[in-house]
């Protein structure tokens, strides 16, 4: 605590704290956090349309409704 106070009484840096408050952004800092958001979703976007199978996977998905029951676990009506 000493060495803080003895910062701002020699002249360093004193940034004053801001208790739940949003940071003053400069109109610069908004254009670019917009670009750059705004860019990134491109990328992602541009990227799963052109080559999707990297997410969905490179292999032809199985048709459910011709598996049988005991493929699924599902135990015999006749069974209790």
């Amino acid at each position: 605590m000493a060495g803080a106070v003895a910062g701002r009484a020699s002249g360093g840096v004193h940034i004053p704290p801001r208790y739940r408050q949003f940071p003053e952004l400069t109109r610069a800092q908004v254009i670019r956090g917009e670009v750059l958001s705004g860019f990134m979703w491109f990328w992602i976007l541009w990227h799963f349309w052109h080559s999707s199978d990297m997410v969905l996977g490179h292999f032809p998905y199985p048709d459910a409704s011709a598996w049988t029951d005991e493929e699924l676990g599902i135990p015999p009506d006749d069974e209790e």
